[in-house]
């Protein structure tokens, strides 16, 4: 059980937050595109994609830890450090998602198509900042994904 329950949960993280992380790392530069020439409509849509796969796959992405703490509770691992780590991190991973890329995205979306008065103008429309945050988003699932190869001090053999 305990194969076919990891086996799970690597799947719902390559399907899941893979996307998530490829949509944000596109969604800088198209909007850059988009600010630079307002008539540009295939940037506009492009990012009005880029969005929606953020969106939707974040809400899949809730199978991977699901899948995680059934697979760490059958090894017996749900107080090692290196499983811990990688619980804050990954929680730390999705406050960055849900608090800082998807409003950012929002807001962008709004202000590319003019409707920017719809939101609360929160931060300054900044694609720098938002290519920032996705590039700690990035990091954070790396951390994550190297905790899990290498898992210190694990003698689990799975």
């Amino acid at each position: 059980m305990t194969k076919f329950l990891l086996s799970l949960h690597v799947l719902a993280a390559v399907i899941a937050v893979g996307p998530v992380t490829v949509a944000a790392s596109m969604f800088p530069a198209t909007l850059r595109r988009a600010l630079g020439d307002s008539d540009d409509s295939e940037a506009r849509t492009t990012l009005r994609t880029l969005h929606r796969i953020c969106r939707i796959y974040a809400g899949i992405g809730i199978a991977v830890p699901l899948f995680g703490f059934a697979t760490a509770s059958s090894l017996g691992v749900l107080g090692d450090a290196w499983l811990i780590a990688s619980i804050l991190l990954t929680a730390t991973a999705t406050g960055v998602l849900t608090l800082l890329i998807l409003p950012a995205q929002d807001r962008a979306l709004a202000e590319t198509t003019g409707s920017a008065s719809q939101l609360p103008a929160l931060t300054p429309l900044a694609p720098g900042r938002l290519a920032m945050a996705t590039g700690i988003f990035n990091l954070l699932w790396a951390t994550v994904t190297v905790l899990m190869i290498i898992r210190p001090g694990s003698t689990t053999g799975a």
